[in-house]
């Protein structure tokens, strides 16, 4: 049973969220993300003007006048909130754990789906699929999906995103909407052995990046001897932050893997987020829905 304290968190998160998507997401959601397909309607008379292609024949010849198909675009979407379970998602050096920011994104996306009717479900993985709940639409469904971001204890803390890809393509036969959210921190991450996966994924399904960072992550603090443990290994190394050589080459590799995920989601036309556990949220994802409805208006 979920404690006290447990149960205001979501409900919190719930009423944060909720605010945002019936204020500043409202109609962005729905202008950003497009219906995949038409769906028959009905038919009417053949008025001038309007498309042959449309005419039904065998209405048409029944009828003895000619007769057009009504279709109306179908609008209802299928979201799958994929989200990176790993050790790594526990840590934080500031207002919230990654695993608590990544529970606050995936509400409102989940809400301003669910606000549009669209359908919402949620993976998790680790270096496997820890955990699958399938797309549906509703409030009590959402909050679902909320507690089981911030309750939910992986078996495995490593990363191996290409796993959660396989299954996702294997159980998703129509177009959907995947937001992976991520530190995109591990050897799963390595650009060489992501690139063919990742591509697949972005030509069959509208893939959208979210990436959670931590300031630390960016630039050591100069403390003295500092031990740090592998969140996903338990592996531990003791690093001097005063020798001045080894920040800078920290800092040029942490530049290096930023830059090579960068290259990597551009070269698949991926849309990205990136957002830091020392920020609000709100910010980068209404940038996002703004850009993203203006290239595609």
């Amino acid at each position: 049973m979920l404690s006290a304290e447990f149960l205001k968190k979501i409900r919190q998160i719930e009423i944060r969220t909720k605010k945002l998507v019936n204020t500043m997401f409202a109609g962005e959601y729905k202008s950003t993300f497009k219906g995949t397909g038409v769906e028959f309607l009905d038919v009417r008379e053949y008025l001038p003007g309007d498309d042959v292609r449309t005419i039904d024949w065998k209405v048409t010849a029944r009828m003895g006048k000619p007769y057009v198909k009504k279709y109306a675009e179908d609008r209802e979407l299928t979201v799958i909130l994929c989200v990176d379970a790993s050790g790594s998602g526990k840590f934080s050096t500031r207002r919230q754990l990654r695993i608590e920011q990544a529970a606050e994104i995936a509400a409102t996306l989940a809400f301003s789906a669910v606000r549009n009717n669209d359908k919402v479900g949620l993976l998790f993985f680790t270096d496997r699929v820890e955990k699958y709940i399938p797309p549906k639409k509703g409030r009590f469904h959402v909050l679902r999906l909320i507690r089981d971001i911030l309750y939910f204890e992986p078996e495995r803390k490593g990363t191996d995103p290409a796993a959660a890809f396989e299954y996702l393509m294997h159980i998703m036969k129509r177009r959907a909407i995947i937001f992976f959210i991520s530190d995109f921190l591990g050897e799963g991450f390595e650009t060489d052995t992501l690139r063919i996966p990742l591509g697949v994924m972005a030509r069959r399904h509208d893939f959208v990046s979210i990436t959670i960072t931590d300031p630390v992550e960016d630039a050591l603090p100069k403390i003295g001897l500092l031990d740090l443990e592998d969140a996903e290994t338990g592996d531990i190394v003791t690093v001097d932050t005063d020798d001045q050589g080894l920040l800078d080459a920290y800092r040029a590799h942490r530049l290096q893997h930023i830059d090579g995920r960068r290259r990597l989601l551009k070269s698949h036309g991926i849309d990205s987020i990136e957002l830091c556990t020392s920020e609000e949220i709100t910010p980068g994802l209404h940038k996002f829905f703004q850009e993203r409805a203006r290239r595609y208006r």
